[in-house]
This record gives structure tokens, C-alpha cells and sequence, in this order.
């Protein structure tokens, strides 16, 4: 049955068609067959050599990436006007897919925060800055972070950051410290994406500037790696670093001066949905675990697929992973029909349903599978202590429900005002 919904317009005469092209179709196969030869009977290896070399990248990822490449599955979010991409709504299923298995996404070069950090000097840098580091990040040689969450300020409202960029002569000099600046812990990380205020005395929105910093600049220093309930991530990490009257060229500066909101709009709402994309593949990988345990595990005389209330969970789950998966496509769809700005209320729905979902469905996977669902056994808990740390990364749950309720509340106030 075709998963087609009536598009939102005031004359309703067009309709999202969510069934995937004959192009994702296609994909979607290779992926999976992907997927099943070479992820998940690795991801054991994969554990056990970031457990003896902890800050190093693992050699079965590197082994893996010279495959996808020759499989002709690599860099697949770009979307479709850089570099004759897929669209928003023919990478969503594909997203899902890599979501499943931890190391899968980096394995086709599609790992955050270097997917969001491509499209950034793909749409804003220069010719010079796209061959100085876009074209490395595109072949899988060199990684990348995003330095903007500051530790002393709520940077949910990114006015708030304290972070300086001052003009010296053909320079820039760069002050603050960054926290969660994830992948610095990769010594592949070699530029980081630094947001800064270049003019506090502009409007508010026009004070701040994103900015290219190479990592072995004098003055940068990765102070350490910060934890997400216990897990340090390694060798990808989420760094505090120090930028302390650190030197680079204007020619750094990404679109000028000012336009740092600007350009963190256009990154955060492809980022944002490919964090829930993945999410949903995390909950279907949950799903799949909870109904083999409960299939295979039996207390009480009878298997826990015959009790009550797990059949209760597996139903629920079942439920809202549909539910989520129509929202992100529909949000998907829209992203490339009408825009990222238009789509703004899709996509924050979709940042603050999936996570939460996918928490949901872990939180049921977990009860079933009782103590090993908490321990290193499963791969549930750290699933689930990345999932949690998405309510937060890309803007926290409250930032987006607060900017739902105004949307909501203004088309209110205007159809009443229309109706006067």
C-alpha cells in the first residue's frame, strides 16, 4: 500500500508520496546487503579494538570504508543539488538503515558532525575552502567537529555565546571555550567549525560568525573529553577545548561577517533530521531484539511472549515507530519541496518525537532482556545513552515544543483575525 498523505495547502490538491524511488529502492538493497556481510558481523571486532587502542581509529572501519566506496555507497546525505545527491526524502530510509549499528554511518562516510560540517562548505565556503577541506572530508581522509555549546552560558540560545572574533589586519583572532565539540577526540580531527561573536554591538542576530580553525593552530587545545552517562564515545570523543588568541587567516571566515545564525540554521535542520532518521533505526533494531528475547525466554510457565504486557510493549513500540517514521518523512518531503524554512515546524516536531520514542522503545527492549539490557551484553544501553543525549544536542526538547506553540499560536491569531 502506498504510504501517500494529503500535502497541507489551502486547496489540497497535492499528496506526499512517501513510497521510495526506484533509486532508494535499489539502494536500500545494496545497503542492507551491506549491512548484513560486513556491519554487524564486525561490530564485535569493532568494540574490541577501540577497547585496546582507545583514541585511535579502528582498523576494520578504515578496512570497511574502501569497501562502501567500491560498492558505490558513499556520501549518500549529500543532498541532491551538491553534487547530484539524493533528496531529503530518498536518504531517509537509507539513514535509518546505517542507524541500526553504531560504526555503520562513518563506514559510508555519513557520520555527524563532518556530514553537517560537508554541507556547511558545500552551500557557504569558498573555492579555496572547499578544496582545503572539503575535498578531503568528501574522500574520508580527515575528520571534523563543530565548536559552538560555550560551558558558561545556556547555549540553547546561541545569542548567548561569549566566544570572540576579532579582526586583526588579514586575520582573525579567536577566544572562547568550547564544550562537546564531538569527533575533537578523533586524531583525524584536523578543522573545526568555531562560532563566535564578531560584532556585539549589531542586532542580535547579526553579531555572531562561523569560522574555519585548523586543530594544530598555535593557541587551540583540547583540554579533554567529556562523558555521556560514562561513555567517553573514543575514539570519536566530545572535546572541551581551549582557543586561546588563536591566529587564522580572514580568509577563513565562512560567508562573512555576521552571518553565523544564518549559516547554523541552514546546518542544524538537515542535522536535526538525519539525528532522527538514525533514531529510527535504533528503535527498529530494539524492536527486533525485544520480540526474539521475548520469543525465546520463558518465566512463569510460559514464554514472555505470551505474557500481557509485553505483548502490551511490543504493540506500543510497534505504534509510535510508525508514527515517528511518517512525521520525519513528511518533514523530509517538505525540506525538498518547500524549503528548510518552511518546513521549521516539521522538523522540530520530528527533533523532539523520535528521540523520545526511541528512548521509549530502548527503555521496553531493556525491561525485557531484565539485567543484560543494562549491561555491556546488549548493545541497548549505549544505544540508549546516545539516544538521551539527542534531547539535548541540536537544541534541547523545550527550545523546539516553545517554538511549536508560537507557530501554532500565530496561525491561530491570524485565522481568527481573518474571520473578523
Amino acid at each position: 500500500m502506498s504510504k501517500s498523505v494529503r500535502r497541507p495547502s489551502p486547496e489540497n490538491k497535492e499528496f506526499m508520496d512517501f513510497d521510495p524511488s526506484a533509486k532508494t529502492k535499489e539502494l536500500q538493497q545494496r545497503l542492507q546487503a551491506f549491512m548484513d556481510a560486513h556491519i554487524y558481523p564486525n561490530e564485535r571486532r569493532f568494540h574490541q579494538e577501540v577497547e585496546r587502542e582507545r583514541w585511535k581509529p579502528t582498523k576494520i572501519v578504515e578496512e570497511l570504508k574502501s569497501k562502501a566506496r567500491a560498492a558505490g555507497l558513499w556520501n549518500l546525505f549529500l543532498p541532491q543539488h551538491e553534487n547530484g545527491g539524493l533528496t531529503n526524502l530518498e536518504y531517509a530510509p537509507l539513514c535509518e538503515i546505517m542507524g541500526r549499528s553504531h560504526m555503520a554511518p562513518e563506514v559510508f562516510n555519513c557520520s555527524a558532525p563532518d556530514t553537517g560540517n560537508m554541507e556547511v562548505l558545500a552551500r557557504y565556503g569558498t573555492a579555496e575552502q572547499k578544496k582545503r577541506w572539503l575535498e578531503p572530508l568528501l574522500e574520508g581522509e580527515i575528520r571534523s567537529c563543530f565548536s559552538m555549546t560555550e560551558p558558561d552560558v545556556a547555549s540553547s540560545d546561541a545569542t548567548n555565546i561569549r566566544a570572540t572574533i576579532a579582526r586583526d589586519g588579514d586575520a582573525y583572532v579567536i577566544n572562547g571555550r568550547k564544550v562537546w565539540s564531538s569527533g575533537a577526540g578523533d586524531p583525524r580531527c584536523e578543522i573545526a567549525i568555531f562560532m563566535g561573536k564578531t560584532d556585539p554591538s549589531a542586532a542580535t542576530h547579526k553579531q555572531q560568525s562561523m569560522i574555519l580553525i585548523p586543530l594544530d593552530t598555535p593557541g587551540v587545545k583540547i583540554e579533554r573529553m567529556l562523558t555521556v552517562f560514562g561513555y567517553d564515545h573514543a575514539p570519536h570523543g566530545h572535546g572541551e577545548i581551549l582557543f586561546e588568541n588563536v591566529r587564522v587567516p580572514a580568509a577563513n571566515i565562512l560567508l562573512g561577517e555576521g552571518r553565523g545564525f544564518e549559516i547554523a540554521q541552514g546546518r542544524l535542520g538537515p542535522g536535526r533530521i538525519h539525528h532522527c532518521m538514525r533514531c529510527i533505526g535504533v528503535a527498529e533494531r530494539a524492536l527486533e531484539a525485544m520480540c526474539k528475547r521475548a520469543q525465546t525466554r520463558v518465566a512463569f510457565g510460559k514464554t514472555l511472549a505470551e505474557q500481557g504486557t509485553i505483548r502490551a510493549d511490543i504493540a506500543a513500540s510497534r505504534m509510535e515507530i510508525e508514527q515517528a517514521r511518517l512525521l520525519t518523512l513528511k518533514a523530509a518531503y517538505m525540506m525538498d519541496t518547500v524549503g528548510n524554512k518552511a518546513a521549521r515546524s516539521e522538523i522540530a516536531m520530528i527533533k523532539v518525537v523520535a528521540p523520545n520514542m526511541t528512548l521509549r522503545v530502548l527503555d521496553r527492549a531493556m525491561q525485557a532482556h531484565g539485567a543484560a539490557g543494562v549491561s555491556q551484553d546488549t548493545f541497548l544501553a549505549s544505544a540508549w545513552a546516545a539516544v538521551r543525549t539527542l534531547r539535548l544536542a541540536d537544541g534541547p526538547d523545550e527550545v523546539h515544543v516553545e517554538s511549536i506553540a508560537k507557530w501554532e499560536l500565530s496561525k491561530s491569531k491570524a485565522a481568527s483575525g481573518a474571520s473578523n
